[in-house]
């Protein structure tokens, strides 16, 4: 009995290993999106809540038949990134550092991720049309800062040389 569950183990962790080494990078890169930290450098706030979503699929691992186990983590990390939203206030200079948790969240999910609306939804417990909503203001945010900080286009007669 006791070789058997070690079996068992030791194939779950494998393969638990081989989706993490799989999918880690693009958890990853999600995870420093959702917590706004600037891309390549230290990400420890990221790290850190996708270690939380990486072990509560674990937790559930044997559970999961036939689920995808993307899916399962992905779902983890935004539930964790909505449980400890208030910590992701703080600007930390990324790309979305400007966007309010739930929002960034929201934009990362539809956007990077390519969750359905009707799926956002239902995952983060808000109906379709304020997940809408939310996406379409933070898209709306998200081109204004990029306006702001484009560098102002030349003037037609600027610089030209008359012919």
């Amino acid at each position: 009995m006791r070789e058997r569950r070690s079996a068992r183990e030791c194939r779950r962790a494998r393969e638990f290993e081989a989706f993490v080494a799989g999918a880690a990078g693009r958890l990853l890169h999600t995870a420093t999106l959702l917590t706004a930290e600037p891309p390549g450098a230290p990400a420890p706030v990221a790290e850190e809540l996708l270690t939380v979503a990486l072990s509560r699929t674990y937790a559930y691992w044997d559970r999961l038949r036939g689920e995808d186990p993307y899916d399962r983590t992905r779902q983890e990390l935004a539930a964790e990134f909505t449980r400890t939203a208030r910590r992701h206030r703080r600007p930390r200079g990324g790309l979305l550092d400007r966007l309010p948790p739930q929002e960034r969240l929201v934009l990362v999910l539809r956007l990077y991720e390519g969750v359905a609306e009707e799926q956002t939804a239902a995952l983060l417990g808000l109906p379709a049309e304020r997940v809408h909503a939310l996406c379409l203001r933070a898209i709306a945010e998200m081109r204004s800062i990029r306006r702001s900080t484009a560098p102002p286009a030349a003037s037609p007669g600027a610089g030209a040389v008359a012919p």
